[in-house]
């Protein structure tokens, strides 16, 4: 099988072949799990396939897929793929003008359904021609074809389509942070591709156990375990919800992990919680270390995993130090929606901080701006519907990623901050907000901040409180805070200096629209919440020569 030729069904087929009766997937539901080996999937994903290509064709027909990670997303996903359609997956927090954006553009002729925590806000705005497809255990007062009987009409049956290597498979929507969400195209070669580079550095074994938690929607878990338990001949257990991860992790124990820098943030909090304090931790581990670190590993499921990665932000060196400290080696990396799986730290070549050196068959060329750019087999092939903007991103084989950086006289590549994140104070000079933003957040108080200063007179710092940081004096917290602004001030240039600082007296959450469903912090959102309050403190920071403080909080309707 040439790797250059390689399908989604190919994958199937072969493990199919090889594996015929071994679990593929697992759902869970309390203490019970519905398992699909192999061959039990294949048959019913070419039943849906063949379903779907009588009713649709084999023409490229566009299908939203909206439900919770389960084994039938994976099922349906992989028989619109098999039927020669494209799968559209939307997230189960989207928000309704995003979806009606994404069902209006795509003319989406179909909608997967399972269950979704935003079906009623969907519901409102679905296209009245839209055809309703339900996934088992689901069911909608709209007319509908049940799963189960798609099935059932193509027991034994198989699509006559025959899939190639560059066919245009799916489409997957970018979060949005500025702006309107850009459909993102794959191809059965974009999907696979990257996975393939990084076997090398995940040193896998085969039949490896993968746990299924983070949006299927996102192209980081399709890839990273739907694409990867392909590979592998893996099984993938599904998480029953965000509440029983820990014992989903503990049960399923995972031979590879991957989480935002927010995941691993909550996952640290969770441990803290169980010994009661950072200080009991630190004092366990000095009494025995060995024995507390095998406790900490084998609570998170961790205790046989070969590959922890960290991605999609920026990780506080801090957070990796502290893992490494409980013996779990979180592994920082790179990749976007539009070129996956470009750099990545192993064990043998890491350095904190960094995302990694290139992998093999990736070529790096920075911009005199500063903008990284990569070229390598595998990446997306555009943007649906959006030719300048392809234009503006994918040119001469080169994608261009948005973020600035450089590279190290080792080959070690470090991110600076966004292209597009760059902004000019009321001086007209430019500021950086996130270097400013890592500086800030080397303290123990805050959890969630973004830097604003569009015009203003100073920058302002507006942050969310950690855990930790509710327990305290409130004035200690705001002197703390106001130290830290000074401390930082004191290593910027004049023009970047925080003149403020704004406590949300709110968390940032995908439900109030402060984050994307992929948990980065939308900072059109935090502007337009916090601006214009963030521009009079700024002012009256410059004004007074003081660092100015305020909590605020902001109503249902999003103001502040």
């Amino acid at each position: 099988m040439a790797l250059t030729n390689q399908t989604i069904s190919d994958y199937v087929d072969r493990n199919c072949k090889a594996f015929p009766q071994q679990i593929w997937l697992r759902d869970r539901k309390g203490n019970d799990f519905t398992e699909w080996t192999w061959s039990d999937a294949r048959a019913e994903l070419n039943a849906a396939a063949a379903w779907l290509e009588q009713r649709y064709g084999a023409s490229q027909a566009n299908i939203v897929l909206l439900s919770r990670n389960r084994a039938h997303w994976i099922l349906a996903d992989l028989a619109v793929i098999g039927s020669g359609n494209v799968t559209i997956p939307i997230f189960t927090t989207l928000a309704p003008s995003t979806a009606k954006y994404i069902f209006e553009i795509t003319e989406a002729q179909v909608l997967i359904l399972g269950e979704s925590d935003n079906w009623d806000a969907v519901r409102a705005v679905l296209p009245d021609s839209i055809d309703i497809i339900t996934l088992p255990g689901v069911d909608v007062d709209l007319p509908h074809t049940r799963w189960e009987d798609m099935i059932g009409e193509c027991a034994g049956l198989k699509p006559k389509f025959t899939p190639k290597h560059d066919d245009l498979i799916t489409m997957v929507f970018t979060s949005g942070t500025t702006g309107v969400p850009k459909g993102v195209m794959q191809t059965h070669g974009s999907l696979i591709l990257p996975m393939k580079r990084g076997r090398k550095i995940f040193e896998m074994v085969d039949n490896a156990r993968f746990l299924s938690y983070l949006p299927l929607s996102h192209i980081a878990e399709r890839q990273l375990v739907m694409i990867q338990s392909l590979i592998y001949a893996g099984s993938v257990t599904f998480n029953e919800s965000l509440a029983t991860l820990l014992r989903d992790m503990a049960d399923t124990r995972p031979n590879f992990f991957f989480g935002a820098p927010r995941v691993w943030e909550q996952l640290q909090q969770g441990i803290l919680a169980q010994f009661g304090s950072q200080e009991a931790l630190d004092a366990a581990l000095a009494a025995d270390h060995d024995t507390v670190g095998l406790r900490v590993r084998t609570l998170l499921g961790l205790d046989d995993a070969q590959f922890l990665l960290t991605a999609a932000a920026p990780t506080p060196p801090a957070l990796i130090r502290w893992y490494s400290e409980l013996g779990l080696e979180v592994m920082e990396g790179f990749g976007q929606t539009e070129i996956m799986a470009t750099a990545l730290c192993s064990r043998k070549h890491r350095k904190i901080g960094s995302i990694g050196p290139l992998l093999d068959q990736v070529e790096l060329k920075i911009t005199d701006e500063g903008e990284v750019l990569f070229k390598a087999e595998g990446a997306a092939v555009g943007y649906y519907k959006m030719p300048e903007k392809t234009a503006e991103t994918f040119v001469n084989g080169w994608v261009h990623t948005g973020d600035k950086g450089y590279i190290d006289d080792d080959g070690f590549i470090f991110l600076t901050g966004r292209v597009k994140d760059y902004f000019k104070t009321i001086q007209a000079k430019f500021v950086a907000p996130t270097p400013i933003e890592n500086s800030f957040a080397k303290n123990e108080w805050t959890e969630q901040l973004c830097l604003l200063g569009r015009g203003y007179s100073k920058t302002v710092m507006v942050c969310v409180l950690s855990e930790a940081a509710w327990n305290m004096d409130k004035r200690e917290i705001e002197e703390a805070l106001v130290n830290q602004a000074a401390v930082v001030n004191r290593n910027v240039d004049k023009h970047a200096r925080i003149g403020a600082v704004i406590i949300s007296k709110q968390p940032w959450t995908i439900e109030n629209t402060m984050l994307t469903p992929t948990l980065k912090i939308r900072r059109d959102e935090i502007e337009a919440r916090f601006g214009e309050r963030a521009f009079e403190l700024a002012h009256q920071g410059a004004v007074q020569g003081e660092i100015q403080l305020e909590w605020l909080g902001f109503d249902q309707s999003g103001n502040a």
